[in-house]
């Protein structure tokens, strides 16, 4: 059960630091790598502190896995040595395009569900793959339209492009949830569907109701709820021990607190487990 690392509450965990057992409850954090690449200071200076003493996996941010740009050779050169100096085991980006003719979206957008959009993401996360030089896994993420006409289900869509390049799945729960209140379909039934021997690590996070458009949003800012800690259970009870991440990226509360939510993810997460050894 590991933390998403945030400059919110960075230097509470480097004054930790020193205090034997005061972070015991943590065991690795995630950290996205381009809050660090091509900076020096007190920010990289202090990740590299948190390295010496807690494992670190990298979550990217902008790949944009599913963009029509070529990679950036600069980029893809830096997150490589970044992915090699922290000794990440892999790296995980979005199932997604946010970039187009060189400007950045700030934003996770969808795919099309077709055979092209397939054969093209494919190729492109074996080259990513290839060029970062650690395994490589894709996040389902939390969208608001699908552009196009569907030809087939967004499950089957990422369980095909994970078959034709041999990839892992970083499973975000809340983001199946959210997905599952918008468009009214049953989370479980579109968990059935992945193929959850390929996950690597779990996602869990929070969500918001927005009252004025009458549509979830999947902010990272707000506790985890209960269904979401259900379908971990679910999940675990199925894939056996991953690495799960609590993710919190708005009205972020203390370290504290965190880690009170932590543990209620964690309780979740020993009943999937508990679950998974009596199935075997």
């Amino acid at each position: 059960m590991g933390l998403g690392l945030r400059w919110d509450f960075i230097d509470d965990v480097l004054e930790r630091l020193g205090e034997p057992g005061a972070l015991a409850e943590i065991p690795f954090f995630e950290v996205p790598p381009e809050n660090y690449m091509q900076r020096g200071g007190y920010f990289l200076d202090a990740l590299m502190r948190v390295r010496e003493r807690f494992p670190l996996i990298t979550h990217g941010l902008t790949l944009s896995v599913g963009g029509t740009d070529p990679f950036n050779a600069d980029y893809m050169t830096e997150l490589a040595a970044f992915l090699r100096r922290i000794e990440a085991p892999f790296h995980s980006d979005h199932l997604c395009f946010s970039g187009h003719a060189g400007r950045v979206l700030h934003d996770l957008l969808p795919l099309p569900l077709t055979r092209a959009a397939l054969e093209h993401v494919s190729a492109r996360i074996c080259e990513a793959r290839d060029r970062m030089g650690v395994p490589f896994a894709v996040e389902n993420i939390t969208h608001y339209f699908v552009p196009g006409r569907p030809a087939m289900h967004e499950a089957e869509f990422i369980g095909e492009l994970l078959e034709r390049t041999d990839g892992h799945l970083l499973l975000d729960v809340n983001n199946v949830y959210v997905n599952a209140l918008n468009y009214g379909f049953d989370p479980l039934a579109f968990l059935e569907k992945l193929p959850l021997d390929r996950a690597i690590a779990i996602h869990v996070a929070g969500h918001e109701r927005w009252e004025d458009d009458d549509v979830w949003i999947d902010t990272h800012g707000a506790d985890v709820c209960d269904p979401v800690l259900q379908l971990l259970e679910w999940v675990v009870m199925r894939t056996g021990p991953l690495p799960v991440i609590l993710e919190r990226d708005h009205h972020i509360p203390k370290l504290d607190e965190l880690m009170v939510e932590l543990r209620r993810v964690g309780v979740a997460y020993e009943r999937g487990l508990r679950g998974f050894h009596e199935r075997a």
